[in-house]
């Protein structure tokens, strides 16, 4: 058996398997990531991480992320946060910031104490105002794609949503053939949020949703109004800064900040 360096590190409590592979060697198969992600037999991560060099003047590295099922996805906004903070130590130049490349754009992350700041592509695909039965009567929806596709469902009491059972069954709707990621939103006040995510890939609830809390922001500006930046408070406990630019029906300049934190780093026979 290989053995495989890793380091662990959470995102407002979603997690991640970081690997160092810039000397592109390491190829893992989609199930090999699925049991390193497992719980029970192995690290334990929503998803895997990894670190290659790109040849680009633009960006520092190429970023790949996996989900806990094996399969690669576009972009995951917490994911990318902790990738920031993992390479930190290795970038070409000593600044506060580092960028590099997803399949869903570049990413620019900024070092701010303890927290890192991305900025987020322009997000993609806005319906408002949907309606549809999932099976357990008329629900109003709204969705963006924020690198990868989410749905937003507003509910009077986040604690009392019913994350997995209603999220499985959006996510599995003939609406979103793609499959989609979905998110419960209470609205607290004007500038806080309380946000549950069902994530796609990983199909489950997760404590933390990057891309997820950037939807719900930018949608709960268009839906509800309120101006930004947002303050999103995700089941992990931590809270999360969403803000944009508005120009006219368009997102600009989109970041997402918090925390990135290493948790343990060691070694996997895989």
């Amino acid at each position: 058996m290989d053995s495989l360096p890793f380091v662990k590190m959470s995102g407002a409590g979603n997690d991640f398997i970081v690997i160092d592979n810039r000397a592109l060697n390491r190829t893992l198969t989609r199930e090999q990531i699925a049991r390193l992600c497992d719980r029970h037999f192995g690290i334990g991560a929503d998803g895997v991480l990894a670190v290659e060099t790109i040849d680009d003047a633009a960006a520092d590295f190429q970023m790949r992320y996996y989900n806990a099922d094996g399969g690669e996805a576009e972009m995951c906004g917490n994911g990318a946060r902790c990738f920031a903070r993992f390479v930190y130590p290795m970038r070409r130049v000593q600044m506060d910031r580092v960028s590099f490349f997803t399949p869903a754009g570049l990413i620019v992350a900024e070092y701010i104490g303890q927290d890192v700041r991305i900025n987020m592509t322009a997000p993609t695909e806005m319906k408002l105002n949907q309606s549809a039965d999932f099976g357990w009567g008329e629900v109003e929806y709204h969705s963006m794609n924020t690198g990868v596709p989410h749905v937003v469902v507003y509910v009077p009491d986040a604690e009392r949503a019913e994350v997995v059972a209603h999220g499985r069954a959006i996510r599995r709707s003939a609406i979103f053939p793609r499959g989609t990621n979905v998110n419960f939103v209470q609205v607290v006040d004007a500038t806080n949020l309380v946000v549950r995510t069902y994530e796609r890939g990983v199909e489950d609830e997760t404590l933390a949703c990057g891309t997820g809390v950037v939807a719900v922001a930018l949608l709960t500006n268009r839906v509800r109004g309120l101006a930004l930046p947002l303050q999103l408070k995700v089941r992990g406990g931590d809270v999360l800064a969403v803000n944009a630019r508005i120009d006219g029906d368009t997102f600009r300049d989109v970041t997402l900040a918090g925390p990135a934190t290493e948790v343990f780093s060691g070694e996997v026979k895989i």
